[in-house]
């Protein structure tokens, strides 16, 4: 299992943190979502077929892209 922490800077409340952790949570190999609009992070568990990659861009679809 792998696991990240992503700097997401356009997180501001709670339905940002929703919409997040809903997004993420239906991609196929995440273990585990965490958004946090204090830290402005998410942290995400997976295993194959998801990739940071994917997350990333998934991140990036919905409006919410990760720092680099």
């Amino acid at each position: 299992m792998a696991q990240a922490t992503l700097n997401v800077p356009n997180i501001s409340c709670g339905h940002c943190v929703s919409a997040i952790e809903s997004e993420l949570s239906e991609a196929e190999g995440v273990t585990s979502v965490k958004a946090d609009a204090t830290t402005k992070t998410v942290t995400v568990q997976w295993d194959a077929p998801a990739s940071i990659e994917g997350i990333r861009a998934i991140l990036s679809e919905i409006n919410y892209p990760a720092e680099s």
